[in-house]
């Protein structure tokens, strides 16, 4: 199966069936030219998100997700999105989202970069968030305008 969810010691379950999600998913990808060849979405905690940002990048910070992309025919899209749903909990709770909206739009913001937007100056970012929000009109379940 090209899109696959996982989950790190943690108890977790998707609020959608993985089916729906998979769906949208790829319906955001072939909207922007492209396919998933293999995505593999990896829900943790704070802690071993943590880790990986500390081991893999250097960082010594928390972060709600970190994506990493694999060498794939052009057109492909390949690579792993840890997501730390304490984060995503926190950041729903902070800016008033629904859990499953805030959640949607990391996974669909792990999804962007792997498609090639990116984030790192303002007006990146100001990008990356109008594509989130696009595309959480079309997500599962999701009935909050954005």
């Amino acid at each position: 199966m090209p899109i696959t969810f996982h989950v790190e010691e943690i108890d977790f379950n998707l609020p959608h069936e993985e089916s729906h999600i998979t769906t949208w998913l790829n319906r955001v990808a072939n909207e922007h030219d492209q396919s998933i060849a293999q995505l593999t979405y990896i829900f943790c905690a704070d802690d071993y998100l943590l880790t990986i940002n500390q081991t893999y990048l250097q960082h010594d910070y928390y972060t709600d997700i970190i994506t990493f992309p694999y060498d794939a025919a052009e057109g492909a899209i390949m690579g792993d999105i840890f997501i730390s749903v304490d984060r995503v909990q926190e950041n729903a709770t902070q800016y008033g989202h629904p859990f499953a909206e805030e959640l949607y739009r990391v996974i669909v913001h792990g999804l962007l970069h792997l498609i090639g937007f990116n984030d790192k100056t303002k007006e990146e970012a100001q990008s990356m968030r109008q594509q989130e929000d696009l595309h959480l009109r079309s997500a599962p379940h999701v009935s909050r305008e954005t």
